[in-house]
């Protein structure tokens, strides 16, 4: 199917081949969902009804191209070498090892796909040299964003000639991005927002449609106008005189016709640059969506008898037959090896899943048998470990504590089983957090934790300018620094950014380089972190804090998770750049960073107080390999500042909280554009003989980590936590993270203190911000009233009537 000048035996090979690799596939989600009812596996979600399109689509797969996919696509992964039968397996019995479940370790439910794109050190591998996907989320329509990014790196390595240079990550661009997607899940945002990007941007990226008439139990009546996706694109379509997509149509079952579409479509994708999407209709789902019901429940008998006649290994065998490509007796011989194999594919993964939870088991029972007269609770433990038929290192460090908490012996022989018992423990528990608890941040030297501070340097006499500028200036030796950097958002090229501080880089660097988008924040993110994957540098703009939420999902559950869900296979150190705190209303002043640090654990969260720390943040996060959120503060762009000598190499620590001003009474914790307003308070404080430690936290992710904040506690024994989110929303965070992670708060002589905005929205001008937002005279208020607390005598009430 492959070569017109294909003899028919090899015609015929390829072909028997085809249809071997489809029933392997379906034989795999049958056991699958076996492996589920008889309790050995805890949950599927399997690809059967897929087959036959997906090996069509395979066939045009090439090495350094990419897959953003989903849970369906085992076939293709099977055909294009990225997935094994015994892998297939290791997933369902989440089997830890990273030999045998190569993708994810076990930390994501099964037909979660992906590569490893990183050595064991977190450098590179030659994507060129592999076909490549990046690891699955479970959110549908999640993979869609980043698949823009995917292919429109493609474009940039086409089109740019000072980064072709970087030949493990591409050949000049002529890299495919396939993104898959289930007919129903069509209806989410991100599907649309990717597709318009992407006819825009006229990007290689071949979507493929898995349409089997139900999303769950809703037919697609319910889900999609028309009742046909390909309809109702059909104002996407690419025309003679207007650019968009190239849309075929095909059935599911049809393989001559798949291999047709596939072959023709992704190579002009290939070789023009051209989006391409492919609706595959008449699916089937044999077994329902999950293990986790049955699709009896809403499919009548009609439908169910359909989904049997046109099972797409079924057509498929009937044309073979047909066309005398084998017969019957060779297809049932294929059938019964095909079985043999996945039998054995299954019995030494789940072996293998085994042996290190029943090496715990045994000893556990080892160091029980050593116990002399056990109390019934502790035969209780024993007996649980004994019988139960599938057991976990949970149940095994269970046993184990409640067996350690209730066995006090006195004899010095039953003390050294017990302790022995207490390192067996820690050492499950220590392999629990090897196997669940790491790769949250990446764990190479690249990470930016490992760089040393650069100082800024001033020349002498050095004149002030607005923020913008120096940030501005910045970014243009950045630019010049690194050939890889792009950066785009909403006005980000030909105006140089709403505050300007890209002013005239899109003159000088290209519009491949300073680039506006639409209005989209969602494949703004997207787009970055499938860059980011590629090789590049991408600094993805979003036009004000408070327009991040559009963006919060995919940052949460794509970005955020992606060191983690692959144990340190992948990484897109991505840097995200925005704007907020105070400015003007509801939605220009956002500052909810409570929401954000909540939510994307493993990204780093940076809220420089200035555009010179900004500027700092964004030298340090380029030659790391950790993603980042840069929070401008808006207020601070016209505000002057000294511009330093040495732009695009001092560098502003992540991690690590500067002290603005020394002090012995109180201490006061915040950053950005708080601490303007800090530091106002500060010198009000100072009339009142209260001398107070200013101190800039700069990072709330990662947050004090040289316990800075601690020692200034220490000093001066009493504390206010400052910032603008809602009440209890990062002041608490930070509190938290001081008086109990850091445990300063045995060095408090008072109680702690927050402040905080309101809990609804800031209000609207000047007035609505007073009294909004934490002003000076609320700052100077809130610390005196810490220090009357501690001393009224000394302190005593300001505003109190008399």
């Amino acid at each position: 199917m492959t070569n017109n000048e294909l003899s028919f035996e090899d015609f015929k090979k390829e072909v028997i081949a085809d249809y071997r690799l489809a029933v392997l596939s379906r034989k795999l989600s049958l056991h699958g969902r076996r492996e589920v009812l008889n309790g050995r596996a805890k949950f599927g979600i399997l690809g059967d009804g897929k087959e036959v399109a997906q090996i069509a689509l395979a066939k045009t797969f090439q090495k350094g191209d990419w897959r953003s996919g989903y849970y369906r696509d085992q076939t293709m992964m099977l055909a294009v070498g990225l997935l094994t039968p015994k892998e297939f397996f290791a997933q369902l019995y989440g089997t830890t090892n990273l030999k045998e479940n190569p993708t994810h370790g076990g930390r994501l439910m099964n037909n979660h796909f992906g590569s490893r794109n990183l050595d064991k050190d977190g450098n590179p591998t030659d994507h060129m040299a592999q076909r490549n996907s990046v690891t699955d989320i479970s959110p549908t329509a999640g993979q869609m964003p980043r698949s823009l990014g995917l292919s429109y790196a493609s474009k940039l390595y086409r089109n740019n000639k000072d980064i072709q240079h970087k030949t493990t990550y591409s050949n000049k661009g002529n890299e495919v991005t396939f993104t898959t997607i289930g007919d129903s899940s069509t209806s989410e945002g991100h599907f649309w927002e990717t597709l318009n990007a992407a006819g825009v941007l006229q990007v290689p990226l071949a979507v493929s449609i898995w349409d089997d008439g139900y999303g769950i139990s809703v037919p697609k009546k319910l889900q999609t106008i028309k009742g046909s996706i390909s309809e109702t694109l059909q104002g996407f379509e690419k025309t003679n005189d207007k650019s968009g997509f190239l849309i075929y149509k095909a059935k599911g079952w049809d393989y001559p016709t798949l291999c047709k579409i596939y072959a023709e479509g992704v190579k002009k994708c290939r070789e023009e640059h051209v989006p391409v999407l492919f609706h595959i209709e008449d699916m089937t789902q044999p077994q329902g969506h999950s293990t986790s019901g049955s699709h009896e429940r809403y499919k009548n008998k009609e439908r169910l008898e359909w989904e049997k006649e046109f099972d797409p290994i079924e057509k498929m065998k009937a044309w073979m037959l047909e066309k005398n490509i084998f017969t019957e007796e060779q297809a049932d011989k294929l059938d019964k090896e095909v079985e043999e194999e996945v039998k054995q594919a299954k019995k030494v993964a789940y072996e293998e899943s085994q042996a290190p939870i029943l090496k715990a088991k045994e000893t556990f029972l080892s160091l029980f048998n050593n116990i002399k007269n056990p109390l019934p609770i502790i035969q209780e433990q024993a007996e649980y470990i004994r019988t139960k038929k599938q057991i976990s290192r949970g149940d095994v460090a269970t046993a184990l504590s409640m067996t350690i908490r209730y066995f006090l012996p006195s004899e010095e022989s039953q003390k050294e089983i017990r302790k022995g018992m207490i390192v067996y423990l820690k050492e499950l528990n220590n392999k629990g957090k090897q196997y669940f608890n790491t790769n949250l941040y990446s764990e190479s030297k690249k990470n930016p934790l490992n760089f040393p501070s650069v100082p800024k340097k001033y020349a002498e006499g050095a004149k002030t300018k607005p923020g913008r500028e120096i940030l501005r200036n910045n970014f243009d030796k950045l630019f010049e620094k690194y050939p890889e950097l792009v950066t785009f958002g909403e006005d980000t090229g030909f105006i140089g950014g709403v505050n300007q501080s890209l002013q005239g880089l899109q003159e000088k660097y290209g519009d491949l380089r300073v680039t506006d988008t639409g209005i989209r924040e969602a494949t703004i993110i997207g787009q970055g972190i499938g860059l980011a994957i590629r090789g590049l540098k991408p600094i993805a703009e979003i036009q004000y804090f408070d327009y991040l939420m559009y963006g919060l999902q995919t940052i949460s559950d794509d970005l955020a998770t992606l060191f983690y869900r692959t144990v340190g296979g992948q990484a897109a150190p991505l840097i995200i750049r925005t704007r907020g705190h105070r400015l003007e209303g509801v939605w220009h002043s956002g500052s909810f960073l409570s929401m954000v640090v909540n939510s994307i654990r493993g990204v780093y969260v940076c809220v420089p107080r200035n555009m010179t720390q900004a500027a700092g943040f964004y030298n340090t996060l380029l030659q790391g390999d950790n993603p980042a959120l840069v929070i401008e503060p808006l207020n601070a762009y016209r505000k002057h500042e000294r511009e330093p000598e040495n732009l695009g190499e001092f560098m502003t620590p992540v991690g690590i909280p500067e002290i603005l001003e020394e002090g012995e009474d109180i201490t006061i914790v915040t950053y950005g554009a708080c601490v303007a307003v800090a530091q106002e308070a500060v010198k009000q404080l100072y009339d009142f003989d209260i001398s107070a430690e200013l101190i800039d936290v700069q990072t709330l992710l990662p947050f004090d980590t040289h316990g800075i904040i601690k020692k200034s506690i220490k000093k001066t024994g009493k504390v206010l936590f400052l910032d603008e989110d809602v009440p209890y929303g990062t002041t608490a965070y930070m509190m938290t993270k001081v008086l109990e992670e850091q445990c300063a708060a045995k060095y408090l002589k008072t109680d702690a203190r927050m402040l905080s905005a309101k809990a609804h929205r800031p209000a609207y001008g000047s007035d609505g911000d007073f009294f909004s937002k934490p002003n000076t005279i609320h700052v100077f208020n809130a610390a005196y009233e810490v220090m009357h607390t501690y001393a009224p005598e000394l302190y005593p009430k300001l505003y109190e009537e008399k």
